[in-house]
């Protein structure tokens, strides 16, 4: 799924925020939690900016790349840079253009459902900026996982990053975890949208996991997890490269 031009919320604060005018990005949860996220600064932040695990874990990226959730283009214009042949897919047009004029050659409009071997085959995917989260659920990550294998070379890893939100503290936090998993989600498995100005996404899953909860996902799929990076940072963030078996 697209978003519209009244939907796309996530493209028009990076779009801003790249021609001078401050932008922010509003997370609000389905518990009605309203929060500020690193939004577009983060979206367009020199790799001197990244966090130490980021950039270690993406010196492991390898020939060709497909880039999912790729926003302004950050991490594909870093590889891009460095030899890479890269492509970044994103569902919102307005990042994407953005991405374009800061000179990432390689775009397509698509969401992570449509992603298939007509893109040709991959040796490197990344899901960072927490983009594991994109799998929504346990049952669609494992079902794209296996997809992802009909596109991906014998020997292709998954640089993946996620939070364990299981180290929240918040008291309204543990009690959104709480209810998640009464009804039978993922404790997660946040529901969410963004918002800039006038503008909002429609309301979507985003999965956020422990790293045993990754390994559990993962196994069986044809993937492995093989090492982490973790955040320095007040965060709980890691990064996880997953390698085919």
């Amino acid at each position: 799924m697209y978003l519209t031009e009244s939907q796309d919320a996530f493209g028009m604060a990076v779009w801003d925020q790249y021609h001078g005018k401050p932008a922010f990005e509003i997370i609000e949860r389905s518990d009605g939690s309203v929060r500020p996220s690193g939004g577009p600064t983060e979206y367009l932040a020199e790799y001197s900016k990244w966090q130490d695990h980021e950039k270690k874990a993406i010196k492991l990226a390898r020939g060709r790349v497909l880039d999912i959730g790729c926003n302004a283009g950050r991490h594909a214009l870093y590889l891009q840079e460095n030899g890479h042949d890269v492509l970044g897919v994103d569902n919102s047009p307005l990042a994407l253009e953005t991405a374009n004029l800061r000179g990432l050659r390689q775009t397509r409009l698509l969401s992570i459902t449509e992603l298939s071997g007509s893109l040709g085959r991959f040796d490197t995917i990344l899901m960072l900026g927490n983009n594991f989260g994109l799998f929504e659920n346990r049952t669609r990550a494992r079902w794209l996982l296996r997809r992802f294998k009909g596109f991906t070379s014998p020997s292709a890893r998954i640089i993946a990053e996620s939070l364990d939100i299981h180290n929240a503290m918040d008291p309204d936090d543990l009690a959104y975890l709480a209810n998640n998993r009464r009804k039978g989600r993922m404790s997660g498995q946040v529901r969410a949208r963004c918002r800039y100005k006038t503008l909002a996404t429609p309301w979507f899953d985003y999965l956020m996991v422990s790293k045993l909860e990754m390994e559990e996902i993962v196994s069986g799929t044809g993937w492995t997890v093989r090492r982490y990076f973790d955040s320095d940072g007040p965060r709980p963030n890691y990064i996880a490269i997953i390698e085919r078996m």
